[in-house]
């Protein structure tokens, strides 16, 4: 059984995109692109520094992008992942690129939903300061007790010991000086406390562009952020992407169904590593692969081959 992820924010960084325009076609497709999501992305993802690429109203637009567009690449179009890929998913901003691989949305309606998306979250998070910290290891307990003690957000769920936090500089930075026993922290390159009820103001402008879309049923297996559950209609899978802005990130669950769906692989599009890695950790014996330039595309190609349930799957990529 063969999965496609995709990343969330705070995975890019600067020059990434660089490869993937080397492909033929790309560069043109990316200038469309941009005139979907109002940024040029072929400029953020080539030369823009990690500040530039930190703010949410780029990052967002750039990482479902170079998502969508690796897939194109890896596939040759997006209407063979059902061949492809038994089930999709995606960390926070990448449930909307895994939405347009299972055929939910185009990939023009994915960039109009990101281009509100971030632009209402970016809007929200200059409302308060406030930012995400990654607490990894410790007691579990012990860690969420102190999370809510310091009035902070679970706001990712990444399991494998490792628990996304999520509030004003304030309340992180007290937590920081007291942090749990046996805990690591790091600060993350993200300009808001994401999933959480600071970002509510982002909801109503999201829903208004999420009303106008046409969703349609999954293709393939399409796991939610929520639960972890997989979605069955359009209008089920565009609801829980907008309530997400808001509300936690359960990506533990998610690797769960994955185990219990009994996933032989995982691919990673670009910016791919993160999401990789914690499978390493949660899902021991499942063959991984994150796809990072073009060059990974042929092992990407050969895991479809070896691991899709779909006996026709037979994958050619752009030249």
């Amino acid at each position: 059984m063969l999965v496609i992820v995709a990343p969330g924010q705070g995975a890019q960084v600067p020059g990434f995109l660089a490869p993937w325009l080397e492909l033929s076609g790309m560069s043109e497709l990316f200038e469309q692109w941009s005139s979907v999501v109002g940024i040029d992305l072929k400029r953020y993802g080539v030369t823009a520094d990690q500040e530039e690429i930190r703010d949410t109203a780029v990052a967002q637009p750039l990482l479902v992008s170079a998502g969508l567009a690796a897939a194109t690449a890896l596939l040759g179009e997006l209407d063979r992942v059902p061949e492809s890929a038994d089930v999709v998913a995606g960390h926070s901003v990448g449930e909307i690129t895994a939405a347009s691989l299972a055929g939910v949305l185009s990939p023009e309606e994915a960039l109009l939903l990101i281009r509100e998306r971030g632009l209402g979250m970016a809007e929200a998070s200059a409302a308060t300061s406030t930012g995400m910290t990654a607490v990894l290891g410790g007691d579990r307990d012990e860690v969420l007790a102190a999370v809510e003690a310091a009035g902070l957000t679970a706001a990712n769920d990444n399991g494998a010991g490792q628990l996304v936090v999520a509030g004003t500089r304030e309340q992180l930075d007290a937590f920081a000086a007291a942090p749990p026993a046996r805990a690591r922290l790091r600060s993350l390159s993200v300009a808001g406390a994401f999933h959480t009820h600071h970002m509510a103001p982002a909801v109503d402008r999201v829903r208004t562009v999420a009303d106008t879309l046409s969703p349609t049923a999954p293709r393939t297996r399409l796991l939610s952020n929520r639960d972890g559950a997989e979605v069955a209609s359009g209008s089920g899978c565009l609801d829980r992407i907008v309530t997400q802005i808001s509300t936690p990130v359960r990506w533990d669950l998610c690797q769960e169904t994955l185990i219990e769906l009994e996933a032989t692989a995982l691919i990673e599009l670009p910016p791919a590593g993160t999401l990789t890695g914690l499978a390493k950790r949660t899902m021991p014996g499942v063959q991984r692969l994150a796809v990072k330039t073009p060059d990974d595309l042929p092992a990407a190609r050969e895991l479809i081959k070896e691991h899709a349930s779909q006996p026709e799957a037979d994958v050619k990529g752009r030249a």
